[in-house]
């Protein structure tokens, strides 16, 4: 069975548009635990969730393309950084743990601009084990579990989140040390085409 060529990149679209309309049901209520709170997360957990079904399309019916490696970590980054900046509003993330994480989030998304014109920096396998982190730690922030089982979630949630944080931190070293090392192998290949 063919499906449309931009079916994948169309799916990635729509995550990046679904993350201004979770963050204004995230906050619509001021944090109240009421049914806005788990409508955003509900959304938050679709869109999250889709992506790996646009990266399992493109790959198993052969449509990557340069657009979709570039725009499905941007998808990512949307959809999370709207997250941990809509916790943070409400007060229930510090903004340390924010600020680090968009510092990072940010600078690989510039880098990836900064260097589309060269080759396309394409999720490396740190950076997807650090976005399925994020979106566990994530997810469960932002289900008001503990209106259902109690406060001890908040120890799940924290040890979640400090795992998605230190991996934020890893894979950005890794993506940096790794362009640090290809560098000079695509400066010598520039070089001989020349």
């Amino acid at each position: 069975m063919a499906i449309p060529r931009q079916l994948p990149n169309a799916i990635t679209i729509v995550r990046i548009v679904c993350a201004p309309i979770f963050l204004w049901m995230l906050l619509a209520d001021a944090g109240a635990d009421g049914a806005l709170r788990w409508w955003a997360a509900v959304l938050f957990i679709v869109a999250i969730a889709t992506d790996g079904i646009d990266g399992y399309l493109a790959r198993k019916y052969e449509i990557v393309t340069d657009l979709g490696k570039l725009l499905d970590p941007i998808a990512d980054k949307a959809l999370t950084g709207c997250a941990f900046v809509g916790l943070s509003i409400l007060g229930e993330l510090p903004w340390w743990v924010t600020i680090i994480v968009l510092v990072r989030e940010i600078g690989i998304t510039v880098y990836r601009f900064a260097v589309v014109s060269d080759h396309v920096l394409a999720a490396a396998w740190m950076g997807k084990l650090k976005t399925v982190a994020q979106a566990v730690a994530l997810s469960l922030a932002l289900l008001p579990l503990w209106t259902l089982v109690g406060d001890w979630i908040h120890v799940v949630n924290t040890i979640a989140m400090w795992i998605a944080v230190i991996l934020t931190i890893a894979s950005g070293i890794d993506y940096i040390v790794s362009e640090l090392r290809a560098r000079p192998a695509r400066s010598a290949a520039g070089g001989a085409a020349r």
